[in-house]
């Protein structure tokens, strides 16, 4: 699977565990809301900025993303 799917699952997972919508993804990482579908669904090549981005609005590490990928 292609790394990008595993870190969008990842995402998706973590955020869905925390009962987060996309919308509030987004509003907390200061990220559009199609972006966040679009990395989670694995169609971007997300930066490390973005990451960081993401990891600080689910108030995980960044490695945290990477478990389990």
């Amino acid at each position: 699977m292609d790394i990008r799917v595993r870190i969008g699952t990842r995402i998706k997972e973590v955020r869905d565990k925390q009962g987060m919508s996309q919308k509030d993804l987004s509003y907390a990482a200061d990220l559009d809301r199609s972006y966040i579908a679009s990395v989670e669904n694995g169609q971007r090549n997300i930066s490390i900025i973005n990451l960081e981005k993401i990891a600080k609005a689910l108030k995980i590490g960044l490695g945290e993303l990477f478990e389990s990928i």
